[in-house]
């Protein structure tokens, strides 16, 4: 039996925050038009940290043949993926784990499905029992944090402001499944159609709408209801005081060459923002409650998950 906290330093130092576990689809669960559910399955998983909230994980996904390139159980095997030829190269997307049971082995992950337009909704929509995948995350043995989450509250908010569009939907839902009682939250998820709102089990405290665009354009039901959300929460008192110096003009992030993600240390009290999707949708939002709304700008995560008319490389 190995112990971890009982290993020497140099040996415990070696132990990645994140490994790699070989997988097969158990199961696929058509939630809605636009999700769907898939639980992988594998003795490996037995090693997954249960992290909980908005756990990441990168999912390497099959060559044709259902080939894997090898790339090793160190902590640099993206350095090695990168080092390889094109054609080498496993496709690879980033995930949240909608939940995770290491006792049964298992692991539900969410899918956005929207056609054959890029690999992993391609691989999704035609997932069947049996097939293969390599998920990277948290690792069990590793003896300090393993990271991998953004959601990162004060201990004493006021009122949580959870938005995002269908790409934050697995994240923004775990969170919200596991609010405390005693917490005030308002959940804004827009979605493509009406049939993607999905069953929530949270406390009576915590209020979702889901937010079907059908043919409209991406951020126009969002953008607005945070709007009218914010009003609402501020006049019953959630607002966070600011200084003149955090609702200072923002930087301008070119979100079509820099990563727009900052999760920064928030005060107690007030209101605490979490905003996940789009990222030229969430680079308005966050302008929209700390220059217009004088919130204070370390009260406000923001994370720009994908960029419209680009797909993820890596």
């Amino acid at each position: 039996m190995t112990v971890v906290s009982e290993q020497a330093p140099e040996r415990a130092a070696e132990i990645p925050a994140y490994r790699a576990f070989h997988v097969r689809v158990l199961r696929t669960a058509r939630l809605s038009p636009s999700f769907v559910r898939i639980t992988f399955g594998g003795e490996e998983l037995s090693g997954f940290a249960d992290n909980g909230f908005d756990q990441r994980i990168k999912l390497i996904l099959p060559l044709p043949g259902d080939r894997f390139t090898p790339l090793g159980d160190g902590a640099d095997w993206y350095q090695q993926w990168r080092a390889l030829p094109v054609e080498l190269r496993n496709p690879i997307r980033t995930y949240t784990v909608r939940a995770v049971r290491p006792g049964q082995g298992e692991l539900d992950v969410d899918f956005v499905l929207h056609g054959d337009t890029g690999p992993a909704s391609r691989w999704a929509i035609h997932a069947a029992p049996g097939h293969r995948i390599i998920v990277v995350g948290p690792n069990t043995a590793c003896p300090g944090p393993t990271g991998g989450q953004e959601w990162a509250p004060p201990a004493r908010a006021a009122h949580l402001l959870l938005a995002g569009d269908e790409t934050a939907v697995p994240a923004i839902s775990c969170i919200a499944e596991s609010l405390p009682g005693d917490v005030r939250a308002t959940v804004l998820l827009e979605v493509p159609r009406a049939a993607d709102a999905l069953p929530l089990n949270v406390r009576p405290d915590v209020r979702v709408t889901w937010l079907p665009r059908e043919a409209g354009r991406h951020g126009d039901l969002l953008i607005p209801a945070v709007r009218d959300a914010l009003g609402e929460i501020t006049a019953a008192g959630g607002r966070c005081p600011a200084s003149p110096e955090s609702t200072a003009l923002l930087e301008d992030v070119d979100i079509d060459g820099e990563i727009l993600w900052e999760v920064p240390h928030a005060p107690d009290g007030g209101l605490y923002a979490w905003l996940a999707g789009e990222a030229g949708m969430v680079k308005l939002l966050r302008r929209h409650l700390v220059q217009e709304a004088g919130i204070d700008r370390s009260s406000v995560a923001f994370m720009g998950y994908w960029r419209l008319g680009r797909s993820e490389t890596g």
